[in-house]
């Protein structure tokens, strides 16, 4: 249209070229699509081979491919791991572009590795109830295979079976009673988050790690929050009756926890220019928040005012996100008489 403005008379060419300059294309987002569209499938997939494995003739061919035997699955699935593992391999080094179907293969990988160690536990189970072994076991394959692929995915499948094991071999080493070392489970997770947090500050030191540490901030900062934030509800309690008998206000100083963890988040992201450390400080103040509020106010207060009160405030945050986002598109558009637009 600009060009047939231009031909036209209708708008001079410096005019023309101002409005072209102003213009701001609004593409189709092809990665996320492709990113959405392999997850969707690796769902259908899943329940795919879940519905199948329930059917009849398929328990069949199970039982007379493997006789039953709990050890040659094992032996089955760790072959067809290790098979997945070295397609995605090569397709990393020939396709390398092709980063979503990679790790699409790479996570049918996971879950052939997940499947193999399962029917391991299934063939060495004497009745001692001590699985959390196992999830030591897929840590460490894991954890492994990451660093042989440099595979990011992987290492984080790594560290939710550590989280995991942590859980379980706690819970078994306590007779799976509410405490260990005088910690119930989200405060068990709450450090193992900690943890993690502070060693991926000091990954970036070592070549071999470097390229987690970003995936491992991330890990140990949802653990530390979720935690935070469970505990900030519940306290250092184990048991439903012990909290049922505590007055909200006793687990006030958990919630002074959480709002201070994620304000040094927010205020290092803000000071570091991190986008991750920003996201996850702004979200678990924001969770905090409306927590204490639900806490405090949902009995006491008229429900209608309660929900006006809060689409209010939802308002106004949506509100201030619409400015920084008309900030943003505006801020690199040609001045307009020599005024920039208004922050």
């Amino acid at each position: 249209m600009l060009d047939l403005w231009e031909e036209d008379g209708e708008i001079d060419a410096e005019t023309a070229k101002r409005l072209r300059d102003g213009i701001s294309p609004m593409p189709f987002d092809w990665q996320k699509a492709a990113r959405c569209l392999l997850a969707v499938a690796l769902c259908c997939i899943f329940v795919g081979i879940a519905a199948l494995t329930r059917a009849r003739w398929v328990i069949d061919l199970m039982l007379w491919l493997f006789g039953g035997k709990a050890v040659v699955k094992c032996i089955f699935f760790a072959a067809v791991a290790a098979a997945l593992y070295l397609w995605s391999g090569k397709r990393r080094r020939k396709f390398s572009e092709k980063v979503f179907t990679n790790e699409a293969v790479l996570f049918l990988g996971v879950l052939s590795t997940a499947a193999s160690i399962a029917w391991l536990g299934k063939a060495l189970d004497n009745g001692s109830g001590h699985f959390s072994l196992l999830l030591g076991l897929a840590a460490l394959v894991y954890g492994a295979i990451a660093l042989a692929l440099d595979s990011i995915l992987v290492w984080i499948f790594a560290l939710f079976s550590l989280g995991s094991w942590l859980g379980a071999e706690t819970g078994y080493v306590s007779g799976w009673g509410a405490y260990w070392l005088g910690l119930n489970y989200p405060a068990r997770f709450s450090l193992y988050g900690a943890l993690l947090t502070a060693l991926s500050q000091r990954m970036d030191r070592y070549g071999r790690f470097a390229p987690f540490t970003r995936s491992t901030l991330s890990v140990g900062l949802l653990f530390l929050f979720v935690s935070l934030w469970i505990m900030s509800i519940f306290g250092n309690y184990g048991d439903m009756n012990s909290w049922y008998d505590v007055r909200q206000m006793e687990l006030f100083h958990w919630s002074l926890l959480f709002a201070a963890a994620a304000g040094v988040s927010l205020w290092l992201g803000i000071k570091r220019d991190d986008a991750m450390l920003r996201g996850y400080g702004l979200t678990f103040l924001g969770i905090n928040l409306y927590t204490r509020y639900f806490e405090n106010f949902w009995n006491g207060m008229d429900k209608g005012l309660f929900f006006l009160i809060l689409g209010g405030s939802l308002w106004f945050l949506g509100s201030k996100a619409e400015k920084i986002w008309n900030t943003k598109k505006y801020r690199g558009l040609p001045k307009d008489n020599g005024k920039e637009p208004k922050e």
